[in-house]
């Protein structure tokens, strides 16, 4: 039995470091859910984790303001739909530029990790966009962006660190490409599968100004847009704080803006638990072979 080794300076040094940066990370977040719970009269001047007055009519409030649920429907949608297609297209394009007999492997890689570094520009692609009709419409925040290269790279590296065997044994059992895509090279890539669904479902879910700029209806904005409107134009008319059900109740529209941002970053935080246990490995191994 290995006996236990004795913690030095830099150990010591290393763990207060690691504490310092869980409590500037987790600092912020617990002030903002604690005044979104607090009521109308609590005092901005202090800052404070823990609520002196509870109440959950701030997401209440929230929750059943129409912008608020329709930009959630229309995040939650473009997320879903977004993600599913990428993450089929990055498997498709990095799948076979991870075969060394794939012709020209190397022209069409280094083609696609030219778009890296330049693009169109914003307003070519918005031109493209708007020429195509997609103004107004999901396509337009999901096909712009529908594959990064970043993720295809980590994608293709992940499939190159695989042994040869696994596909050489199914084509002898006269299996064809997509089936050993889809039967044995899917389910053995969960960990980067998970790691790029990830990814892919923060970027969408954070994204708005895409939707700032192809959406001009403001009933198909997304929620990061209502919530910013919310924030920085101000609650009196997204949310008609002075409607509450108590009328006697005081409003603070400081506490209606922190239940808006909760309500916008919660989902996501719930999401990361299913997937943390692949990711880390998924990124590392990944990484590792180019």
């Amino acid at each position: 039995m290995l006996a236990s080794r004795k913690w030095n300076w830099f150990d010591w040094v290393n763990m207060l470091f690691m504490i310092a940066i869980c409590v500037v990370t987790l600092f912020p977040f617990l002030h903002m859910l604690s005044l979104s719970l607090s009521t109308g009269n609590v005092s901005l001047t202090q800052i404070r984790i823990i609520p002196e007055e509870w109440t959950l009519s701030n997401f209440k409030k929230v929750l059943t303001n129409e912008y608020v649920i329709g930009g959630f429907i229309n995040t939650l949608i473009r997320t879903v739909l977004g993600t599913i297609l990428s993450l089929l297209v990055t498997i498709f394009a990095a799948y076979p530029l991870s075969k060394r007999y794939f012709p020209n492997r190397t022209f069409w890689t280094l083609f696609i990790v030219f778009t890296m570094f330049f693009s169109g520009g914003l307003i070519p692609n918005f031109l493209l966009v708007k020429n195509l009709g997609l103004m107004n419409t999901t396509w337009a925040l999901i096909l712009p962006g529908l594959i990064s290269t970043f993720s295809m790279i980590i994608a293709r590296n992940y499939f190159m660190s695989l042994p040869d065997s696994l596909e050489e044994s199914a084509k002898i059992d006269g299996a064809n490409d997509l089936f050993i895509l889809y039967k044995i090279i899917v389910p053995i890539s969960l960990p980067i599968i998970a790691t790029l669904t990830l990814w892919t479902a923060v970027a969408h879910w954070n994204a708005w100004f895409d939707s700032m700029i192809y959406m001009t209806d403001s009933k198909k904005h997304v929620l990061q847009i209502v919530m910013r409107r919310i924030v920085l134009e101000g609650t009196q008319d997204m949310l008609d704080v002075n409607t509450l059900d108590d009328p006697n109740a005081i409003v603070n529209p400081e506490t209606i803006k922190a239940a808006t941002v909760m309500v916008t970053i919660i989902p996501i935080i719930l999401f990361y638990p299913f997937v943390q246990k692949y990711f880390v490995k998924g990124v590392l191994v990944g990484s590792l072979k180019g």
